[in-house]
């Protein structure tokens, strides 16, 4: 990984850090404003920032996530890449193409 993808993915955990904790912080705001007591909103918020940082976090790796199948019907073989560059993933795909099948 170069450098330039680490300080993009570094800021793209930033943003998705902050918006979860926004996103937390707002739902927090909106349940004091019912006296809620503050255990209870700090468990709350809590469990919303864990839920939105998995949610969010889940969608950063998956849109920097290429995955290569095989293209024989039935087979389920496939390889899954985080951050590849154009060449290995091209190896990776011939690979995914060309591995060996179970007899039928």
């Amino acid at each position: 990984m170069n450098h330039t993808s680490t300080t993009r993915r570094r800021l793209t955990l930033l943003v998705v850090g902050t918006a979860c904790t926004a996103l937390a912080v707002a739902i927090g705001v909106r349940l004091a404003a019912y006296g809620v007591p503050l255990a209870l909103l700090v468990a709350c918020c809590l469990s919303c920032l864990a839920t939105f940082s998995s949610l969010l976090f889940r969608l950063v790796d998956a849109l920097s996530t290429t995955t290569h199948r095989c293209r024989r019907p039935g087979c389920d073989f496939q390889v899954r890449l985080t951050h590849a560059n154009a060449a290995e993933s091209r190896r990776w795909q011939e690979i995914a193409g060309q591995h060996p099948h179970g007899s039928l």
